[in-house]
C-alpha cells in the first residue's frame, strides 16, 4: 500500500515502519514552523486589528468603550463557537485544506468588514469573519501534534505559540500607525488585512502535507460525543479554565488600557498606544522559556507560576506611570503567553482520543473568555476605571492558579 498525502504509512508487518513524525533540525520541520507562523500571522492579524484603534473607532462611530469593543469580542465569540464545527470539518476532510480555506474565507469577509459603516453590520461581519478564523486556531495544534516527532512535539507548541504572538503583534503595530497617520482607523485595519493576504499566500505555499493522519467520516454525534467525554475529566476542566480566564484577563487588560492610555493625564496618540503591543515580545520569549521550564520543574508549576506573573503584572498598572505601566505590560504578557504555551500543548497531551476535539473546546474556552471578559470589562471601565477593570482581571487570573492547582495534581500514570 502506497504512502498517500493524507495518510498513514503502511504499519504492517512486512512493510516499513510508521512514519514518527518531522524531526527538529529536518527541512520539512522547518517548513512546517514557517507555515504555521504565516498562518499564525494571518489569522491573528485580523483577528484583533481593531484593537489598536478601539478609541478611534469609538469616537468615530460615536459609541462608547463598551460597543467599540464588541468588534473585537464578536470576531472571538465567533472563533469560540466555530471551532468544534471546524474540528469535524478537519477531521473529513483533512488538517491542510480546512486551515485553507477558513484563512481565504476570513480574508474575505475581513475586506468587507473595511468598508462597511454600520455598527450592527460591522458586529454581523466580526463574527463571521472569526468564525471562518476557527478553522485556523481551533485546528493548528492537532496538525503540529500528529506531524510531529514526540521529542520535537513540545518545541513546535512552543513556536507556534511564539508565531501567535508575533502575529498579533504585527496587526496591532500596522493598524495604529496607519489610522493615525490617515485620520481613518478604516485604512488601518484595511492594511492589517492587506498583510493577512500576503501572510495566508505565504502559508498555502509552505505548509507540508499531512502524513499521519487519515480523513474519517465521522458524523457530529462522534465530534458531540468525545467533546462531552472531555468535559468530563477534572483535568481536562482545569486545561480548559486556563484558556477561559487568562485569556479573557489579558484580551481585557489590552481592550481598555488604549482608553485610559488616550485620556488625560497621559494623552498619548493611537501611534504610541499600538507601540505598547510591543509587550507581545516578551510572550514570544516566555512561551518557548515556558516548554523547557515545565521538563524540570512540571507542568502544573509553570502554570501557577504563570498566573503569579500576570497578577505582578497587573499590579504594576496600577502606578500612574507610563515606564511602571509599560513594564507591567510586559510581565503580564510574559506570565500569559507561558502559562498559554503550556495548557494549549495540554490539551492535546492528555487527549488519549479525540485529539481535535480536545483542542477545538481548548480553544472554544480560550476565545469564549476572550469575547466575554472582554465586552464586560468596557462596562466595569465605564464604572469604575482602571481599577475597576484590573481588579476584574486579578480575579480571573487568581482562579485559573487554583484551577491548575487543584485540578492538575500529579498522576501517576502522566506527567504533568
Amino acid at each position: 500500500m502506497s504512502r498517500t498525502s493524507e495518510h498513514f504509512a503502511d504499519g504492517s508487518q512486512n512493510g516499513p515502519a510508521p512514519w514518527a513524525g518531522h524531526r527538529r533540525g529536518t527541512r520539512d520541520f522547518s517548513r512546517l514552523l514557517a507555515a504555521m507562523f504565516f498562518a499564525g500571522v494571518a489569522t491573528f492579524a485580523q483577528l484583533y486589528a481593531p484593537q489598536a484603534v478601539l478609541p478611534a473607532i469609538s469616537t468615530g462611530l460615536r459609541v462608547v468603550p463598551a460597543e467599540a469593543a464588541l468588534l473585537v469580542s464578536a470576531a472571538t465569540g465567533g472563533l469560540a463557537v466555530s471551532v468544534l464545527l471546524w474540528s469535524w470539518l478537519a477531521d473529513r476532510r483533512g488538517r491542510v485544506r480546512t486551515m485553507t480555506l477558513a484563512i481565504v474565507l476570513a480574508t474575505v469577509i475581513g475586506a468587507a468588514f473595511a468598508f462597511t459603516s454600520s455598527l450592527p453590520v460591522m458586529v454581523v461581519l466580526r463574527f463571521l469573519e472569526g468564525g471562518c478564523l476557527g478553522g485556523v486556531a481551533g485546528v493548528a495544534v492537532a496538525y503540529i501534534t500528529e506531524e510531529t516527532h514526540a521529542a520535537s512535539m513540545a518545541a513546535a507548541t512552543g513556536l507556534y505559540i511564539s508565531g501567535t504572538s508575533l502575529g498579533g503583534l504585527s496587526g496591532r503595530l500596522v493598524s495604529g500607525p496607519v489610522t493615525d497617520l490617515t485620520g481613518s482607523w478604516r485604512a488601518g485595519v484595511g492594511a492589517v488585512i492587506a498583510l493577512s493576504a500576503v501572510a495566508a499566500v505565504l502559508f498555502a505555499v509552505l505548509v507540508p502535507p499531512a502524513r499521519r493522519f487519515t480523513p474519517r467520516r465521522t458524523s457530529l454525534l462522534d465530534v458531540s460525543r468525545r467533546a462531552v467525554a472531555h468535559l468530563r475529566s477534572p483535568r481536562m476542566l482545569a486545561v480548559f479554565a486556563q484558556g477561559f480566564c487568562l485569556m479573557g484577563a489579558f484580551v481585557t487588560v489590552y481592550n481598555y488600557l488604549g482608553f485610559r492610555l488616550e485620556r488625560p493625564p497621559f494623552e498619548l496618540s493611537p501611534t504610541i498606544t499600538s507601540l505598547l503591543f510591543l509587550s507581545y515580545l516578551a510572550g514570544t520569549w516566555s512561551s518557548q522559556r515556558a516548554t523547557r521550564a515545565a521538563v524540570r520543574l512540571g507542568r502544573r508549576t509553570v502554570l501557577v507560576g504563570a498566573g503569579g506573573l500576570m497578577l505582578a503584572g497587573l499590579a504594576l498598572t496600577w502606578v500612574p506611570g507610563i515606564a511602571v505601566i509599560i513594564l507591567g505590560l510586559v510581565v503580564l504578557t510574559a506570565g500569559f503567553f507561558a502559562g498559554h504555551a503550556i495548557a494549549s500543548a495540554l490539551g492535546g497531551i492528555l487527549a488519549t482520543e479525540g485529539r481535535a476535539q480536545a483542542t477545538a473546546l481548548y480553544n472554544f474556552f480560550y476565545y469564549g473568555g476572550s469575547s466575554l471578559m472582554g465586552w464586560a470589562g468596557g462596562y466595569l471601565f465605564a464604572v469604575g476605571g482602571w481599577p475597576a477593570v484590573s481588579a476584574f482581571c486579578g480575579l480571573a487570573v487568581a482562579a485559573a492558579m487554583v484551577a491548575a492547582w487543584v485540578g492538575l495534581r500529579p498522576d501517576p500514570t502522566r506527567s504533568v
